[in-house]
């Protein structure tokens, strides 16, 4: 067997490019939340506008995903992060020059078109460019994204107060103008017909995204990612809410007790695309996703004190370790490129569509209730229901092999 090439060795422009890109994922969605309260006191701001901001991701992501396939056969897997980064960065900017509620949905809309685009477009740029590094350039950019996380709602607010609102919102628009650069380098290296072959990958046609319908594999992917958007997506909309109601914390704690869910993603990040690409991990961390989440819901019910709290928090968010999980899988379920683009497309559309209703039924179950139980409960049920399907997800075969166990040639 040849042994893997060094990641740098030939591929510079493709790594810088992968992770700069998978900064600019998530930085452009977290730095908004936070500076909500400032952009109020300079305009009004209705709730429902805020309502369809917090709901706006995963729906854009989910539709702009579907999307991503049909545009990817036209213009191929470079030029099209390209326009997705390039949306992005002209989005934030007009984010931060926004005069009304109007112009700012606009913006933030723009955005997450471009961010679902780029959300389908990594897992497969990787299987391209590092078909001998999968797990390490997965473990870089879902770290990456782990980060970019974070990091926004603890440096949006003070840079606002240092300048203004609008300056902290624009300024996340360097990483994604930087981001396009290595790929823009990248076209003009290439030229003729050596361009055309390698920024033309295209991806199978409509059957391709029919026959994963009838995969479970596919499916299984999907819950798994699906499972951790709906942890991510609840706990960013209730938690701090949670916490304060069922342990009685302050909103300070609760904000910081939000930071530590959200920071747990960084070591899993760092951790699981090479324990599944080395070591064939993805039951056992299936199950200890699901396991650790359980128990974090059992804390908050069973024993919500200020004490505890910390610990059930941690707990709950190493349930997310399935979103870096389903990210390398999908560049690892698939033989090619072409069937990765549609793996991942079809994988996200899955996860997202069926996250996005989840924070609004948590909602509507709690005023319902007037509890906290029943919405933390269907939490738990959700975990529950992951558990098999991480297991059909951890069987070492790619889409096209069960496709033609079943059905012939892919």
């Amino acid at each position: 067997m040849t042994a893997p090439l060094p990641v740098w060795r030939g591929r510079v422009l493709a790594v810088l490019g992968i992770v700069l890109a998978a900064a600019s994922l998530r930085s452009a969605v977290a730095s908004l939340s936070p500076l909500i309260d400032r952009i109020a006191a300079d305009f009004p701001l209705p709730s429902a506008a805020v309502g369809l901001i917090g709901t706006a991701p995963p729906v854009c992501f989910a539709v702009f995903g579907l999307l991503t396939p049909m545009l990817t056969r036209r213009l191929g897997l470079e030029r099209l992060l390209i326009v997705a980064l390039s949306a992005i960065t002209v989005g934030l900017v007009l984010r931060g020059l926004s005069t009304d509620a109007i112009t700012l949905l606009l913006a933030t809309g723009l955005i997450f078109a471009g961010v679902g685009m780029g959300n389908i477009l990594l897992p497969p740029l990787v299987k391209k460019y590092f078909p001998d590094r999968i797990g390490v350039m997965t473990t870089l950019y879902s770290t990456m994204m782990a980060v970019s996380t974070f990091l926004p709602p603890l440096v949006s607010v003070p840079v606002a107060d240092a300048a203004n609102w609008r300056l902290s919102l624009s300024l996340w628009a360097v990483f994604a103008l930087a981001g396009t650069i290595p790929w823009i380098l990248m076209l003009i290296r290439e030229r003729g017909d050596d361009a055309a072959a390698a920024a033309a990958v295209t991806v199978p046609d409509a059957r391709a995204f029919a026959r994963l319908v009838r995969l479970p594999l596919a499916w299984s992917i999907g819950i798994v990612f699906g499972t951790s958007s709906m942890i991510a997506y609840v706990s960013f909309a209730w938690l701090p809410t949670i916490v304060v109601d069922q342990a009685g914390v302050s909103a300070p704690v609760a904000g910081l007790l939000l930071s530590l869910f959200a920071f747990m993603g960084f070591p899993a990040s760092l951790l699981v695309p090479t324990l599944v690409v080395r070591f064939q991990a993805t039951r056992t961390l299936s199950l200890i996703a699901a396991a650790s989440g359980l128990v974090g819901i059992t804390g908050l019910l069973l024993a919500p004190i200020p004490a505890l709290i910390w610990l059930w928090v941690v707990l709950l968010g190493t349930a997310p370790l399935l979103f870096p999980l389903a990210l390398v899988l999908i560049s690892i379920r698939a033989r090619t490129p072409e069937t990765a683009v549609a793996l991942s497309s079809f994988v996200q559309s899955v996860g997202y569509l069926g996250a996005a209703s989840f924070p609004l039924i948590v909602g509507l179950l709690h005023d319902a209730t007037g509890s906290w139980i029943g919405p933390l409960l269907v939490m738990a049920g959700v975990l529950l229901i992951s558990v098999p399907f991480g297991m059909i997800a951890g069987r070492r075969r790619t889409v096209e092999d069960e496709w033609e166990a079943k059905h012939g040639d892919w």
